[in-house]
Parts: C-alpha cells; structure tokens; sequence
C-alpha cells in the first residue's frame, strides 16, 4: 500500500514535470529563434518622433526631400498611437529596403512635461512592437520639438529594456527645447532637472546632435537657443559625442526646420547610412 502510494506520487510529480517542462522547450525554442533573426537582421531604421500639434504626416516633406536625386528610395511606416494604447498603421517597409524610415506620432499630441511622460510610454508601446515585428538590432533617432524631448525621456526610462540586443546608434534632435521656454539655465524647469538627475541611465556609445535654428540670434522665433543649447547639460560627457549645430538662413524658423535644405542634409550625411 505504501509503495503504491509512492509511484502514484512519483508519477504525478513526473507529469507535472513534464507539463512545465514542455512550454518551456518551445518558449525557449522561439525566444532562442527570435534572437538569431535580431543577430542576423540588416535593418537599421531611422525612427522619427514629431513635435506637440503635429501628426504622423509630419515628416511627408522631410522624406520627399530625403527621396530626392537618390538611388536609393527609403520607404516609409507610420505608427499612430491612441490614448489607450492601440497602435494604426499606415504605409509599409519594403522587403529589401535596409533603411526605412519610421514616424512614430500620438493621438494625444499635446505640449507639457507631463504629457511628454505619457508620449514617451506610447512610444515604448510602439517600439516594442516594432522590435517583435521587425527583428532589428539597431536604429538610429530623429526628433523635432517636443519629439527630441520624447526620446531623451525614453532613452533614460525605456531603453534599458532593450539595450542588450538592440544598439541606438545616433539621436539627433532638432529645436527641442530642453529647458522649455527659459532662456537662462539657472532657471530649470522640472522637466530639466529630471534630464539631469536621470542623464547617467543614457547610452553611452551613443552619438547626439542637437541642432537649433538661427532665425535670429536669440531663438528659431519660438524656441530660444539657450534652451536647446541646455542639452549639452543632459548629454555632454554622458555619450559618445555631443555635437551641436546652428542652422540659418531660410526656413530657420521653428515650424519650417525640419523641411529646411541644411537639415535636410545634415540627416543625410550624419544619421543615414550610419
């Protein structure tokens, strides 16, 4: 009788065994899967974040003028995010197309830090969507405005969930005002002070750009300079390189940078085939 006892508690022990054991063969199986694909994986996109009141079409004419007297035509994916989460798409990245170009805009585009928080939690949403679909193991960053701001936040709070397999290689921000509207660094706003407080969590192989736009001496006619010149407090010693840029001339202003002819190939030469 005793015995009996024992076998039967043997072999449940043994089915439970198996039970356990057999999910996690094939979670293993997928997960080791998964990773060789990111290892092997060519793609390497450039992420673009837009400012506050801008949509996923922000970007339409910065991509014309990137797609111009060029070969080598990038496609182009939008992801529209909702305020519950829920991811549209719009366009497609071509199977042999190693460098897409991806905007990733919010339903809920609206300015202030603590907005800016939320945005970049929807952006995590649709970068991990992207990484699972997509299988990439390296990006490089655009953000205009406010869309810098989302990503230097991301960066410190998100990214680490990444970094083992995927490499940010390059960030550049156009006219994001890291100290909002102050125009003297003594004055830091919250949302400032977090950037600092939070700035050794920053990837260090990465390389930033800042550029802001030189409507005038003092800012790009929105945005003063001493606030996005603020950046090199956040970046500078933290990353690989930190390098700052002043774009003038015609389409200087604020709203018209990002289809600006400097910008235009600064991007080029400093964030594409990189």
């Amino acid at each position: 009788m005793f015995k009996s006892r024992n076998w039967k508690l043997i072999v449940v022990a043994l089915t439970i065994i198996i039970l356990l054991a057999v999910p996690g063969y094939y979670w293993m199986k997928k997960t080791n899967k998964e990773h060789a694909e990111r290892q092997r994986s060519q793609l390497s996109p450039l992420i673009m974040v837009p400012g506050s009141s801008a949509t996923v079409n922000r970007f339409n004419e910065l991509v014309d003028l990137l797609n111009e007297n060029t070969p080598y035509k990038h496609s182009l994916l939008k992801v529209e995010i909702s305020e519950d989460g829920t991811l549209t798409h719009s366009g497609s990245i071509k199977e042999e197309d190693n460098e897409p170009f991806i905007v990733i805009g919010f339903q809920n585009n609206h300015d202030g830090y603590s907005n800016i928080k939320k945005q970049a939690g929807w952006l995590d949403d649709a970068f991990y969507e992207i990484t699972k679909t997509y299988k990439l193991n390296n990006f490089k960053a655009f953000g205009h405005s406010n869309g810098g701001l989302i990503w230097t936040y991301w960066l410190e709070h998100y990214y680490s969930d990444y970094s083992d397999e995927i490499t940010i290689k390059r960030l550049m921000t156009l006219g994001s005002p890291y100290n909002f509207s102050e125009k003297s660094i003594k004055y830091k706003t919250q949302m400032m002070t977090d950037f600092i407080k939070y700035r050794k969590r920053l990837p260090k192989n990465m390389i930033v750009y800042s550029l802001s736009g030189g409507k005038n001496y003092e800012s790009d006619g929105i945005v003063p300079e001493s606030s996005v010149e603020a950046g090199k407090y956040i970046f500078q010693n933290q990353v690989k390189s930190y390098t700052t840029m002043t774009v003038t001339g015609a389409e200087a202003q604020h709203s018209s940078l990002p289809q600006n002819k400097q910008v235009v190939r600064i991007i080029q030469e400093y964030l594409l085939k990189q």
